[in-house]
């Protein structure tokens, strides 16, 4: 205690020493061992046991095998054992299976850049034994007799050893994280940890119908998934494995572009999820998750999914191995697109082009009129219900179901095509529908009228079925389809502001924008840069006068500056353009004639995503025929 000034100071304490965290200054720099070093790598291989099975299922694709068996204890924690009928592991070289880094997909280089298999670091094997009890057991196709080899808890390899087995491979996983039980504490319940085991089987089993697969837990039958040899068998694992819903309400793909090619299954955008847990993404056959190709779905979707929807699809891409990177992550669940932009741009193209044509197939393609409509204008009519939209006029373009028009608006045009009151050409003496060859060659997909139910919902019969219409739903979808092709067929009117509005901004973000000035006017936005951090919009299309511009430019910028392009400007459109629809479509318990209603069928059979109406919502169901004998118990 010291006294200095007549006051009493307390004597400062002794600084305590200070650890120091350099390798120089606390212990000596050593290797580390193998077995200590093949732990390490298995946090970033193996976190829980869905992660070893997808390491070893995938292990057994890449051997050929045409059947692989799960069999699993207390969700993997226990015991989890993969048998294939693959190749097999020849017996000299079993013992070096087990060492890290050992792998006969790599040689080179160059091997590395064109990666062809799901599996190839050579770090699985080792990484899993290193924190479990492990035995390996494999079969050449032509060798006489199986080897086995165990791990002991040391990380020594026991003697090879001779095993019954046929040809093929098991592994044979035991005590997961046993020996560090650090780790263990972090696994969570036997059911959590099953539901991620079953989602990885899951994933592997629908990018491979060609291979059969069996899981069981606990003694019980998971799945069992025989090889799907066709059309049908495929089907029938979607339904095992996503519902029936996903596979009734599938619209399936197939197409290619120079290198790529983009095939499988997208759900119906009316028929969308409350969350994300039916997307599935392959490349070359490994799923991955990548933004660039979620940023392109979901700008495909953007039209037609209602807010806080999620699409549902099984989607495989398929380009040379040198075109992507898969080894930018430890448990390859990421992949680098060497030519990222062309990829994005063909998914969306082929997403968007198989979303317009819906159910239907391929709209047919009308000659349009070209618009008068002044994008920032009201509609011709709309201080009223409008007879038209945007000012076009002749039957082509015609809205004939708004309240301001006539009940014959279809008449002139139907005639020539449908004789109403007698039955069509083709019909048998029971009044069923034939497919028969009309104006165009073609059968109409969506039938004829029969009547209208509930003033809300339109019935027409097909050869195939009932067709159920949802009629404010359906011409909806017909307006706003109209309206954004008359939007983009005219030149845009751009709306200078009164007030010039400032927006504060990165300078990089500046200079993006300032770079991008040609593409902005042509899209009718003009920002000028005033300084280093500041822009300020002066014009603005016409139709979003009335927006958030600030927000509008900072949403631009996001895109710009993640994905290269942005579709912002075309969303804010469409979301004006969607409520004049909305307020176009005719309403419920208006009573239409049966000219009038086949006239919505044929406009609903010429444009594209007529599926769901602006809001996401079904347009139009079908009942066939065996489903309403069913209902009725007829054939029994």
């Amino acid at each position: 205690m010291l006294i200095a000034g007549g006051r009493r100071q307390e004597a400062p304490l002794a600084r305590a020493p200070r650890f120091c965290s350099h390798p120089c200054m606390s212990r000596p720099i050593r290797i580390l061992s193998s077995h200590l070093v093949n732990q390490i790598a298995a946090g970033e291989v193996v976190e829980r046991p869905a992660a070893v099975a997808k390491e070893l299922i995938e292990n057994s694709l890449d051997a050929g095998c045409t059947r692989v068996e799960i069999d699993v204890e207390r969700g993997g924690i226990k015991r989890l054992r993969v048998r294939d009928d693959g190749r097999g592991i020849p017996p000299d070289e079993l013992v070096l299976a087990l060492s890290r880094h050992a792998t006969s997909k790599v040689a080179e280089l160059s091997d590395l850049e064109a990666v062809a298999t799901l599996g190839f670091r050579g770090e699985a094997l080792p990484s899993i034994a290193s924190v479990s009890r492990l035995r390996l057991i494999s079969r050449s196709r032509d060798a006489s007799t199986a080897l086995e080899v165990t791990v002991g808890s040391d990380g020594a390899l026991g003697e090879p050893r001779p095993a019954a087995h046929p040809p093929g491979t098991s592994v044979d996983v035991q005590d997961l994280f046993y020996n560090t039980p650090a780790r263990r504490k972090f696994l969570r319940t036997e059911k959590t940890e099953l539901g991620h085991l079953e989602q990885v089987v899951r994933r592997i089993a629908l990018a491979r119908p060609e291979i059969a697969f069996q899981l069981r837990h606990n003694g019980r039958t998971v799945y069992d998934l025989p090889a799907a040899a066709d059309a049908a068998g495929q089907r029938a694992r979607l339904e095992t494995l996503l519902g029936n819903a996903f596979a009734e309400q599938a619209l399936t793909l197939d197409e290619e572009a120079i290198d790529l090619r983009l095939r499988g299954w997208v759900v119906r955008p009316a028929f969308s999820r409350s969350q994300a847990d039916q997307q599935f993404f392959y490349v070359n056959g490994r799923m991955v998750r990548d933004k660039l190709v979620s940023h392109a779905v979901r700008q495909a979707f953007s039209d037609l999914l209602h807010h806080g929807r999620h699409p549902a699809y099984l989607l495989f891409l398929e380009l040379p191995a040198r075109m992507v990177d898969c080894n930018v992550h430890p448990a390859k669940h990421e992949v680098r697109f060497r030519e990222g932009r062309q990829v994005h741009d063909f998914i969306f193209r082929v997403l968007q082009r198989r979303l317009s044509a819906g159910v239907l197939g391929e709209p047919v393609q009308v000659a349009e009129t070209p618009s008068t409509f002044a994008p920032g204008s009201a509609p011709r009519g709309h201080e009223g219900p409008p007879a038209r939209f945007g000012g076009v006029s002749g039957p082509t373009l015609h809205l004939p179901l708004s309240v301001g028009d006539g009940r014959g608006g279809y008449s002139e045009r139907l005639r020539a095509d449908l004789a109403f009151q007698q039955p069509p050409a083709g019909a048998g003496d029971d009044g069923t529908l034939e497919r028969t060859s009309r104006e165009d060659g073609q059968a109409h997909p969506l039938g004829y009228a029969v009547a209208q139910i509930n003033g809300v919902y339109l019935l027409a019969q097909t050869p195939d079925g009932l067709i159920i219409v949802d009629i404010h739903a359906a011409h909806e979808r017909i307006g706003y389809e109209r309206l954004k092709t008359s939007w983009r067929s005219g030149a845009v009117i751009r709306q200078p502001l009164l007030v010039p509005v400032p927006v504060s901004v990165a300078p990089r973000e500046a200079e993006l924008i300032a770079s991008r000035r040609d593409d902005l006017i042509a899209v009718g936005l003009v920002i000028d840069r005033i300084d280093a951090g500041t822009l300020v919009v002066r014009e603005v299309p016409a139709l979003l006068r009335q927006a958030d511009h600030e927000g509008l430019v900072r949403d631009l910028l996001a895109d710009l500056a993640v994905h290269g392009s942005s579709a912002r400007l075309d969303e804010a459109v469409n979301a004006v353009l969607s409520t004049m629809a909305c307020h176009g479509a005719v309403r419920a318990n208006r009573r239409l004639t049966l000219e009038e209603m086949n006239g919505l069928l044929r406009d609903m059979e010429r444009v594209e995503r007529i599926d769901q109406c602006n809001h996401g919502r079904p347009t139009w169901i079908r009942v066939g025929y065996d489903e309403l004998d069913r209902w009725f118990s007829r054939g029994r």
